[in-house]
């Protein structure tokens, strides 16, 4: 049986970014099953413009350089690596509406849905994390 991971990304930092996309390509790279719904800041995540430039935390600017000295790769990398290993993006349609953005906003290749949406993927899940 397949190992599913649902995870719910609700917070826009750069280390919330980390977080999500590590586990989602560590997960997805050992064949499992894996979907991120994206609501509220974690749109963010996934946002044209603003996934490039995630803000860190007050008082950890000097992590920039470490990101930069361990050769991590950046978010738009971590996102384009996520999608070539199968991650299911799923966008939160009412934050979208709330916040008035558009699926164009967004970068190419998420779906865009409600809880319902990314419940019917989690509801059988194996790991479910919240970041």
């Amino acid at each position: 049986m397949m190992t599913k991971v649902a995870i719910i990304a609700s917070n826009g930092g750069l280390f919330d970014a980390y977080k999500v996309f590590n586990i989602a390509t560590a997960s997805a790279a050992t064949e499992a099953e894996v979907a991120i719904f994206f609501t509220f800041e974690g749109l963010n995540l996934i946002h044209k413009e603003a996934h490039a430039q995630l803000p860190l935390p007050a008082g950890k600017e000097q992590f920039a350089e470490g990101f930069k000295a361990a050769n991590v790769p950046g978010i738009p990398q971590l996102v384009e690596m996520a999608q070539e290993l199968g991650v299911k993006m799923i966008a939160c349609q009412m934050t979208m509406d709330v916040m008035n953005l558009p699926k164009e906003a967004f970068i190419d290749g998420i779906d865009v849905g409600g809880a319902v949406t990314f419940l019917d993927f989690a509801k059988d899940a194996n790991v479910t994390l919240s970041f």
